[in-house]
Order: structure tokens, then sequence, then C-alpha cells
């Protein structure tokens, strides 16, 4: 899925994508697909949601997972 979502996305959208990211609830699942398929641990989000108002966690936490798609990711999104 990895190899192909740049290509899709670009013949869709008109523009690449060189980073991919998912969030896996760690009350439930431990992740181990994506540390098979060498996806990168992050770390985890705080449980607030995007549309936190009281800045108390509210949600479960999730572990960020990410996977480059190319070497230079860094520069393609920092542009």
């Amino acid at each position: 899925m990895a190899r192909t979502v740049a290509r899709d996305w670009q013949s869709l959208y008109g523009h690449p994508v060189v980073f991919l990211e998912t969030f896996v609830d760690a009350e439930r699942f431990r992740g181990t697909c994506y540390r098979a398929a060498n996806w990168i641990h992050l770390g985890q989000t705080t449980g607030r949601g995007k549309n936190d108002l009281t800045h108390k966690a509210n949600r479960s936490l999730k572990d960020i997972w990410v996977y480059p798609l190319t070497r230079t990711f860094r520069q393609v999104l920092c542009r």
C-alpha cells in the first residue's frame, strides 16, 4: 500500500505524497504490523483531539507512526 499511495495520490490530486502518518489506539493495539513494516514510532498524542477547548485529555492516547516515502521528504515538507 505504501508503494502505491504516492502514485495514486499524484494522479488523483496532482501533488505528491512524501510522508505517511497514522495513529494507533495504544489501549487496544500495539502497532506490531507497523513496527514489522519499518514504520517509525514518534511517540504518543496528548489524548485531547483536534477541537480541544478544555486542554484536558478526553480521548484515548494514540501512538504516532510515520513512514517516509522518499529520502528528501524533509526538504519537500519544509518548502
